[in-house]
């Protein structure tokens, strides 16, 4: 039954809503899912590619794959119950991935009991023949909060017919082995990573609100080194929505929204008669847009970071401190120019477009393979949904993947973030030993081969195999070879710095006594030759010869 409040149903508010959010989507864009390819393996019959809707939640492997074995129970087939069986991994063997159905509980509730039982992944099987959905996180209340954030393994929805192949296939004792890719989820062009995060300033929607802010925490410090360092360009959304013309008036639009009904967010208590409203919400989230502005124009985007997470911290709804004076201790404690803020935000009251939030409900709508934005939070990856948990150490593998290979900073080449590939056998790539170069070179996706620029000269060759260094000056070896040395050893590189010295002394004294003796030989030879021919003084003879030719 819907919940009575201020003499009118919430269901007409939850309606409302669905409205003011379904005529954006209708008017402006269409929501496209984020979907990975699926490749079965074997039996042959069913082998091939197919469309799969990764979950926004566990932790899918971005810039990797998994190949495992699926598993149907036909027992517990939707996953609703913990599983009696185990599906854990044995040595040798390759991890499991369960199939459940569609049906009966939550998405999460599935994904978490075949966790427990070991599982690498899961595919829920839809249970009618229908577009690919986004599974969500669930609604807040109930059992699935308790182990929402511990769900760790990657999961996705597949159509209902591949469902049935596999499912059938199992039946009849066949192996099923598939593999899930991730290695082109996240596009990776060049040196720098363009992300956005669609968030919300509410700090009253349960788990996923806390997850929200304990990622925002979390990441601030990566996330500023890396736009300090130009290694990304971050931009911070808002979700807002229109009220229709029609309920402008009634007292639900007007406690939602700013700008006469332009602009609007739900109310963080669902109660109109208590705690706060939507329109302050909305309110919050301008100025936060607003901060990022300032800040960028002053050169400082990253304190965007710094202003929320102190918000959160300073000026929670619990304590009934999400209010502009708060917001301006905040402000005024990071340096920030509140004038420029406050011009910045505009009237709310005026019945007005305000060219901030306007902009906001713009970018929302879908471009290229994006999709419209509906799911708060959402993270944009180089223009791709990013499908996963909010975690720190799981968003940033997604950024990680998408750079150019060889380009990735030093923070996604670290043990916490892939193994080094060039460790083991030099990558399968080419090198010199004595001279410690190698054509490995690691990467966030793994290691390519590619022949070195060394001392500002190219190598050449496939750097397989070969790499010619052969074109390198003399003036290079000494440089190089005494400069490595002293990087790798102490004690020994001032001993091969001096047998460099040494050798380039009698190189040089061998070159100058050639010289010398060159020149010794060639006036004997000019003398010798005075005797028996004209020399350049001598006029009158036709076949004079100049001895610098000889």
């Amino acid at each position: 039954m819907a919940r009575k409040s201020g003499g009118r149903s919430y269901g007409l508010l939850a309606m409302m809503m669905l409205i003011m959010s379904w005529n954006s989507a209708q008017a402006m864009g269409k929501y496209v899912v984020e979907e990975k390819k699926l490749v079965v393996t074997s039996p042959g019959y069913i082998k091939g590619k197919y469309d799969c809707a990764v979950g926004n939640f566990g932790i899918p492997r971005h810039a990797g794959t998994i190949m495992g074995s699926v598993a149907y129970s036909e027992e517990n087939h939707m996953g609703c119950q913990e599983f009696d069986s185990s599906f854990k991994s044995y040595p040798g063997g390759l991890p499991t991935i369960v199939l459940v159905d569609r049906g009966d509980c939550f998405f999460a509730l599935k994904v978490w009991n075949a966790q427990k039982a070991g599982a690498a992944a899961v595919l829920v099987s839809d249970d009618k023949e229908e577009p690919l959905i986004t599974m969500d996180s669930p609604e807040e209340g109930g059992s699935p909060y308790e182990y929402l954030e511990n769900i760790t393994i990657p999961s996705a929805v597949i159509e209902k017919k591949l469902g049935d192949k596999l499912k059938e296939a199992i039946k009849k004792g066949e192996m099923v082995n598939i593999n899930l890719d991730w290695r082109e989820s996240v596009p990776h062009t060049d040196e720098r990573v363009e992300y956005e995060l669609w968030t919300n300033s509410n700090d009253e929607c349960g788990l996923k609100c806390n997850m929200q802010m304990e990622f925002l925490k979390n990441f601030k410090g990566a996330a500023q080194i890396l736009e300090k360092e130009e290694h990304t360009k971050f931009t911070p959304h808002y979700i807002t929505w229109y009220c229709p013309l029609a309920f402008t008036v009634s007292k639900q639009c007007k406690a939602q929204c700013i700008n006469n009904g332009r602009y609007c967010a739900p109310d963080p208590e669902q109660d109109f008669n208590r705690g706060y409203d939507g329109k302050d919400v909305v309110t919050e989230n301008l100025r936060q847009l607003c901060v990022f502005n300032v800040a960028k124009d002053d050169g400082k985007p990253w304190v965007w970071w710094d202003y929320v997470t102190d918000f959160h911290i300073r000026c929670p709804m619990k304590d009934q401190k999400y209010n502009k004076e708060c917001a301006d201790g905040v402000i005024k404690s990071l340096g920030l120019d509140r004038k420029k803020i406050e011009k910045c935000m505009g009237d709310p009251n005026a019945d007005t477009e305000n060219s901030i939030l306007k902009a906001e409900q713009d970018a929302q709508v879908g471009h290229g393979s994006r999709g419209d934005v509906t799911i708060v939070p959402t993270l944009v990856i180089n223009n791709r949904q990013y499908r996963g948990k909010l975690d720190k150490g799981a968003v940033m593998k997604a950024i990680c993947s998408g750079y150019k290979e060889t380009t990735e900073p030093t923070v996604c080449l670290n043990d916490d973030m892939e193994t080094n590939e060039c460790l083991v056998n030099n990558g399968g790539c080419w090198q010199d030993k004595k001279a410690n170069i190698t054509a490995c070179k690691d990467t966030f996706r793994g290691r390519v081969c590619e022949c070195p620029l060394v001392e500002g000269v190219q190598y050449k060759g496939d750097g397989y195999t070969h790499c010619d260094g052969s074109n390198l000056p003399f003036a290079y070896f000494y440089s190089y070879y005494g400069k490595k040395s002293q990087q790798k050893t102490t004690g020994g590189g001032a001993i091969i710095f001096v047998l460099f010295v040494v050798a380039a002394l009698a190189i040089g004294g061998y070159i100058y006594y050639k010289y010398r003796f060159r020149s010794y030989v060639d006036s004997e030879i000019s003398a010798i030759m005075a005797q028996y021919m004209l020399l350049d003084s001598q006029e009158g003879n036709p076949n004079h010869i100049h001895s610098e030719t000889l």
